[in-house]
């Protein structure tokens, strides 16, 4: 008897791909996830980087992974904790004084958090509050899209897809019912530049830096560099153990949170298939109809879900003959590179910050430390990498992890997470030549607030924007699948045309951070892909013989 041919192959077992294939399985569809990497969970891992340290390796915080996602994988059940931080950010200045910062305005507030920012700038602690509730009315309208999939915007389905018409109809109610304010605000984060926006409402430097940072965050760009209020913006949709905007750490690091992903897609049937990498696509009459692998292995399948970043995808994974010509030249323009270098550091002893004295765990060891004191440093950061193909003066958030998870470490020891920008994707004599320069940049940026640290320091693994690409998938390093501007948001990700989890090539799908909403932690876009492949499954079974009984309603929302 004939093998039953899979319904769905997922490229990528990185936590979208994991997701999509959750909730596949969910349905009744039977699911081969293709892993090239000997672990599961792409980008979000946790790995022995110094013998007897483990740390997350490129995604190292959560936040953004959405609430349903947690729940419909039973995550919880399965043993996730995220610990959350005492409070959001610490950040040391030259001058011996440091701001301490809490996750939102009335947390901020709370004495016992230790923050200080009204010592620091009554009249920002006055302006804090009006300035979240602006963010906070965008972000929740917003937010209601995470889970959604965008209106298609230009390309076949205009017309005749009454799904995207409805999403249309919606998004403009929606925007209506904001109110003026909230639409001038809204016009603002997708135009303006972080810094532009900051500047008119505060006067502190270090607030104006941790408020701004998330705007450099992936993102290749000065803060001042129109758009990169979005960019902020996006880091506003999470929330940890029910609380917006706050941030945390995994215990087991990142790679814990995708581990129970794929011991609950194992549970419901999904098979995952490591080092197995895909070198093919395989398109006939202009479907997909399964995958060649790099061991002369073909795999068939109904439909193909893909993870991997859409310009990976459509430029090396698909016949170029397969593509229409403007299709071909909109991908080669998509454009990838988030500047940023990770690096993580075995230590025998805390940092001890010359502004906050003492190797002992304090409060703010536990929280974001942030070695970038300005937005202004940070435009400099970025001229530098422009011009001389790294920064300087490397902006650097560290989180150390060990404080509060004692098994990534040995006893009295820690590690420490350094996510650091900015970086040029590709800078001239490449960057196999350049690391180890950047390496003392970022170094000698920790000590100049740490030090103790190179006396401290035991071991490093490091990763530039090209180690990110080799071991990553993660095309220029970029840790979004592509750039957050407005032409590669919403209802033009990857491209105009092609968003709503589909390209040009029937029964093969976008399910990783390329398509909305984009990137992060978040789950969202392999959710919001599984329900649109069980939208197309008869049609997709009609082109075919046979296939498996499906529930329509396993993946909820619009």
């Amino acid at each position: 008897m004939a093998a039953r041919v899979t319904d769905v192959i997922v490229l990528g077992a990185g936590h979208n791909g994991l997701v999509c294939a959750n909730y596949l399985a969910a349905a009744g569809l039977r699911v081969k996830v293709l892993e090239r990497r000997s672990v599961v969970g792409g980008a979000a891992v946790t790995e022995e980087f110094f013998p007897g340290f483990r740390n997350s390796s490129a995604s190292y915080t959560v936040s953004l992974l959405h609430p349903r996602v947690i729940r419909d994988l039973r995550l919880d059940e399965r043993g996730l904790r995220i610990l959350e931080r005492p409070f959001a950010n610490f950040v040391p200045l030259a001058d011996g004084r440091s701001l301490r910062f809490g996750a939102d305005a009335g947390r901020s507030a709370d004495r016992h958090l230790g923050s200080n920012l009204a010592q620091l700038s009554p009249a920002d602690a006055e302006r804090l509050p009006e300035h979240y509730a602006r963010l906070k009315r965008i972000a929740d309208m917003l937010r209601q899209w995470v889970l959604r999939t965008p209106p298609q915007v230009g390309g076949r389905w205009v017309v005749s897809d009454w799904a995207s018409a409805r999403a249309a109809a919606q998004l403009l109610l929606e925007i209506g019912k904001l109110g003026f304010p909230a639409q001038r605000d809204l016009l603002t984060a997708f135009t303006r530049s972080a810094g532009h926006w900051l500047d008119s409402m505060f006067e502190c430097d270090a607030l104006k830096a941790v408020l701004g940072f998330d705007s450099i965050v992936g993102n290749f760009a000065s803060p001042y560099a129109p758009g990169s209020a979005y960019v902020l913006l996006h880091h506003w949709f999470g929330e940890v153990n029910g609380k917006p905007g706050a941030w945390g750490h995994a215990v087991g690091g990142m790679g814990r949170i995708t581990q129970l992903m794929a011991e609950e897609a194992q549970s419901r049937g999904v098979e995952i298939e490591r080092d197995c990498e895909v070198r093919r696509v395989l398109v006939e009459q202009g479907r997909a109809v399964g995958v060649a692998l790099a061991d002369g292995r073909q795999l068939p399948a109904r439909a193909v879900a893909a993870g991997v970043n859409p310009k990976l995808l459509y430029q090396k994974l698909v016949d170029q003959a397969a593509l229409p010509e403007d299709f071909r030249a909109a991908i080669g323009q998509y454009r990838c590179g988030s500047g940023s270098f990770r690096v993580n550091v075995a230590l025998a002893e805390l940092p001890d910050f010359a502004c906050q004295p003492g190797t002992h765990a304090q409060a703010h060891h536990a929280s974001g430390i942030l070695l970038g004191p300005s937005l202004h440093a940070m435009d400099r950061a970025w001229h530098d990498a422009v011009r001389e193909g790294h920064s300087r003066v490397p902006i650097i958030e560290m989180l150390v992890p060990s404080v509060v998870d004692d098994s990534l470490a040995p006893p009295g020891r820690h590690v420490a997470s350094l996510f650091c920008q900015h970086f040029d994707p590709a800078p001239a004599g490449g960057w196999d030549t350049r690391k180890g320069a950047a390496v003392e940049a970022i170094f000698q940026a920790v000590e100049a607030y740490c030090p103790n640290f190179r006396r401290a320091l035991l071991g490093y693994k490091a990763w530039s924007p090209l180690d990110l690409e080799r071991d990553y998938g993660l095309l220029g390093g970029d840790i979004f699948h592509g750039q957050l501007s407005l032409d590669q948001l919403f209802c033009f990700r990857p491209l105009i045309g092609n968003a709503r989890y589909r390209g040009p090539i029937g029964a093969l799908y976008h399910c990783g951070s390329g398509a909305h909403p984009g990137g992060g932690v978040t789950g969202a876009p392999g959710h919001n892909a599984a329900r649109e492949i069980l939208r197309d499954w008869q049609g997709i079974l009609r082109r075919g013989a046979g296939g498996a009984p499906y529930n329509s309603r396993a993946v909820p929302g619009a």
